[in-house]
């Protein structure tokens, strides 16, 4: 019986987690409505494809290009347009090589 409850118990907290993550992520689409590129709205649909969890390591020039087949000032130019627009934030260090970003949909409701 103790099996059966926290088994019902666990599903029911994933399921409200993905109804947040559903949530955030209709707020955000409906935030940026039509602000993206094409090159731009493909990496940010395939980051969260990942769900809550999130895109592993963040996004960076390197993922950009391998999505998008773009060049590399075409990619930090799109990711940083991103970030100026709070659709990207810091996702790690905010410098040089290693700078990762990752989707700000927990901040979208303006």
């Amino acid at each position: 019986m103790e099996y059966f409850v926290k088994t019902t118990l666990d599903a029911q907290i994933e399921a409200e987690a993905q109804i947040d993550f559903t949530l955030k992520k209709t707020r955000f689409f409906d935030h940026f409505n039509d602000q993206f590129n094409e090159r731009q709205l493909s990496v940010i649909k395939r980051m969260l494809e990942e769900g809550a969890k999130g895109f592993e390591g963040g996004m960076n020039a390197r993922k950009y290009i391998g999505i998008t087949k773009t060049s590399k000032a075409t990619a930090t130019r799109d990711m940083q347009q991103l970030l100026e627009m709070g659709a990207f934030v810091f996702a790690g260090k905010a410098e040089g090589r290693s700078t990762s970003y990752r989707v700000n949909i927990e901040n979208s409701d303006s």
